[in-house]
């Protein structure tokens, strides 16, 4: 199975800095850059991230989010928010077209200039997103609207540029597109058949352990800290 089905818009890194809460970093804030870039197994040249628990690592080497969602939340965003809207704006390593949460699968293989991914998850997203626009319930805005992007691990390095096409080289799970799975995430969690379905499939190690923990205690993580972050969290508890 070989077909063209979107187009990288732009290329995006970024390294961490001083984020908008005391104490807090992040590489959130990624500009688009305009030559070819080396994509490696950890991700790609110039680009890095804060807090190396949660964030990068060979599973989540690539994030992509979908060019197409950022008119979905304009309507969210305050005028000084707007401003910020540009290519990278959500964190993305590559901003597409052509590739969204509902045609795109768990496990497939892409093709991108030299370099070759596999998609191993969707985001979950966090507080920084409120912070970064200004709008406080904009992470699980996202999650609800299953409207997060997703992550790849690169099975092949090499180079990319802006404006060559993604390809699909195989899709294994076609029964698994990401708001499949991000409807089981947020919307019915509990959900026995969809988690030992899910199951089958070659989770990556935290989220195998999620969904096996489900299962045994009938009980749903805390996403708390997650969505509203540390000081947040901590007056909310």
């Amino acid at each position: 199975m070989e077909n063209i089905a979107g187009i990288v818009q732009a290329i995006c890194v970024g390294k961490p800095q001083a984020f908008l809460r005391p104490g807090t970093h992040s590489a959130i804030l990624k500009t688009a850059v305009t030559t070819p870039v080396r994509v490696g197994f950890n991700g790609l040249d110039g680009d890095a991230q804060a807090d190396q628990r949660l964030h990068g690592g060979r599973d989540k080497a690539v994030h992509i989010y979908p060019w197409e969602h950022y008119a979905q939340w304009l309507p969210f965003f305050s005028h000084p928010s707007a401003r910020l809207i540009s290519h990278g704006a959500f964190g993305e390593n590559l901003s597409t077209t052509g590739l969204t949460e509902l045609t795109v699968c768990i496990g497939d293989i892409w093709s991108i200039g030299s370099v070759m991914l596999e998609v191993t998850q969707p985001r979950q997203p966090c507080w920084k997103v409120n912070d970064r626009f200004g709008v406080p319930d904009l992470a699980w805005q996202m999650q609800q609207h299953k409207k997060t992007g997703f992550y790849c691990r690169v099975l092949q390095a090499g180079v990319i540029a802006a404006g060559e096409p993604i390809t699909l080289i195989q899709r294994p799970y076609p029964e698994w597109p990401l708001q499949r799975m991000l409807a089981l995430l947020y919307h019915h969690p509990l959900d026995q058949d969809e988690l030992n379905s899910a199951l089958r499939l070659p989770l990556v190690t935290k989220w195998q352990a999620m969904f096996e923990r489900r299962l045994e205690t009938a009980t749903v993580e805390d996403w708390r800290a997650r969505l509203a972050g540390p000081k947040s969290y901590e007056h909310a508890v």
